[in-house]
């Protein structure tokens, strides 16, 4: 092989390889995106949201880093505690392939519990405030042209107009394919909830959706979160899987990082290069949202 060849060879093999380091060490350590696949943390996170998360917040443990999963170690270095309220990434314990994210409502000792939909932490049950409506949307890829028109409401894209003005309240819109709403009719539609705004016993405040509050988790047996663990919940109370079921309490060496903020945000009301589809997809008022 000439001399010139094997020099543009390996020019392109170290800038690969370099730059496959330099985008690794920048996810493990710094900031690595993820994106929504589901509705558990409405309405702090939407489907469709692609968020980033902090990994130097709580230290490093080895699901900070690719591979994981092969328990090269346990524990964690430059750790730091995470405070209740906090909304984190962290490692499924009993699926190891994936990555949730939830919201920090209990630290070892506490005494967690839910009775008739209402959270109690430690005995006493936490502040529930301001219901307002809230409607969760899943509508058919079918009706983006035509959109959706009942009573005096109307969906199209990503907006809600109630008596042909913008909604007075909260809102997500997502769009699935019509063969996914055959299926599974009773995903697609639009759902009403209350909106409520939750007061943790640190004085963090945040907004979850209730449908019911007597839903399949709104009334558990006490659970006592060990050491070195955490309890977890969705914002979305009443469609969450998690610590009030099969997630159960979650190691801190599962913790992955804190979420950031929200980088990018859509509906799927299209593909991404249907430029011309843009205004009824991007959530362009998500776009570099905090997320508390």
């Amino acid at each position: 092989m000439p001399a010139k060849t094997k020099n543009v060879a390996r020019e392109w093999f170290n800038t690969i390889f370099y730059g496959a380091l330099i985008a690794i060490a920048f996810r493990s350590l710094l900031l690595e995106p993820f994106n929504i696949p589901s509705g558990s943390m409405i309405p702090t996170l939407h489907i469709g949201d692609h968020i980033f998360v902090t990994k130097w917040t709580y230290g490093y443990s080895r699901y900070s880093f690719p591979f994981g999963s092969w328990k090269l170690w346990n524990g964690r270095f430059w750790a730091t505690e995470p405070s209740v309220g906090d909304v984190i990434v962290f490692r499924n314990p009993v699926n190891q392939s994936q990555d949730y994210v939830k919201r920090l409502i209990g630290v070892p000792g506490d005494k967690i519990q839910m009775i008739n939909g209402r959270l109690h932490i430690n005995g006493k049950q936490v502040e529930r405030k301001n219901p307002r409506p809230y409607i969760v949307a899943t509508m058919p890829k079918s009706m983006r042209s035509v959109g959706y028109y009942k009573d005096n409401m109307s969906i199209k894209g990503n907006k809600i107009w109630i008596d042909n003005q913008p909604a007075p309240f909260n809102y997500t819109v997502e769009y699935k394919s019509d063969k996914f709403c055959n299926m599974y009719s009773s995903a697609c539609g639009v759902f009403y909830a209350t909106e409520y705004t939750e007061v943790l016993p640190n004085g963090v405040e945040h907004s979850i959706i209730e449908f019911t509050d007597d839903a399949y988790l709104d009334n558990t047996p006490v659970f006592t979160v060990p050491e070195g663990h955490l309890f977890f919940m969705g914002d979305n109370r009443d469609n969450s899987n998690d610590s009030r079921g099969d997630v159960s309490f979650v190691s801190r060496d599962n913790v992955m990082g804190r979420v950031w903020s929200i980088w990018y945000s859509h509906n799927y009301y299209a593909p991404f290069l249907s430029v011309w589809s843009w205004g009824n997809k991007m959530r362009w008022d998500r776009f570099g949202m905090g997320i508390h």
